[in-house]
C-alpha cells in the first residue's frame, strides 16, 4: 500500500480492509499509524542490510570493487523502493522524532557499520586515512543520499547520469592513488 499511495495512503483501517481483518485486528500489532510505518522501515533497513551484506561478503572481487558495487547498490535500493526509502530516511519519521526504538536499534547500527566499513577501506588505503572516519562516512552517505534523492524526486527525467554520478562518487572517494586492486 506504501508503494501504491505513499506513506498518506496508508492507514490501518484500510490495511485491516485489504487483508480482510476487522477493523480492531491491527490494532492488536501496531499501536497507531507509526509503529507500523516504523515497522516497515525496520524491514527496509534489514532488507538493505542483507544486500550490502552480500556485497561484502564476496571473495572474487576487489575491495574496490565491492566499495563500487555498495555505491551503486544503495542508489539502486533507493531507486527500485522510493517509497520504503522515504519511509527508511524520510521526514515523515525522523524529523518528527516519532522512531521507535525498535526502528533506531535497527537504524543507527546500519550507520555504525558503514563507519566500521570506512576504518577498513582507510586501513586498506582505499579512502583516505587521514580523514576522521565518522565524518568520510558521513559525507559518503550524504553523497550517496543526495544520488538517490535526486533520482526519487525526478529530477533527471532519466537514469542515464546515475551511473556516471556513481562511478564518479566512487573514484572521488578512493582517489586516483587509491585504485590499486587486492
Amino acid at each position: 500500500m506504501v508503494e501504491e499511495s505513499g506513506v498518506n495512503g496508508l492507514s490501518l483501517r484500510k490495511l485491516a480492509e485489504r487483508v480482510g481483518v476487522s477493523r480492531t485486528a491491527p490494532y492488536h500489532h501496531f499501536k497507531n499509524k507509526n509503529e507500523l510505518l516504523c515497522a516497515i522501515a525496520i524491514e527496509g533497513f534489514e532488507k538493505w542490510h542483507k544486500a550490502a551484506e552480500a556485497i561484502f561478503k564476496q571473495t572474487d572481487i576487489s575491495p574496490r570493487e565491492k566499495y563500487r558495487q555498495f555505491i551503486y547498490g544503495y542508489i539502486n535500493y533507493a531507486a527500485d523502493n522510493p517509497e520504503l526509502y522515504d519511509l527508511m530516511f524520510g521526514r515523515s519519521i525522523w524529523k518528527q522524532n516519532t522512531a521507535t526504538e525498535s526502528l533506531k536499534a535497527v537504524a543507527y547500527p546500519s550507520f555504525q557499520s558503514q563507519v566500521t566499513m570506512t576504518k577498513e577501506w582507510q586501513r586498506l588505503g582505499f579512502l583516505p586515512e587521514g580523514e576522521d572516519s565518522l565524518r568520510l562516512a558521513q559525507v559518503t552517505w550524504g553523497t550517496m543520499h543526495g544520488i538517490a534523492r535526486l533520482l526519487i524526486d525526478g529530477v533527471y527525467a532519466d537514469n542515464s547520469p546515475i551511473d556516471q554520478m556513481c562511478e564518479t562518487a566512487v573514484n572521488l572517494f578512493m582517489g586516483i592513488e587509491h585504485q590499486i586492486e587486492s
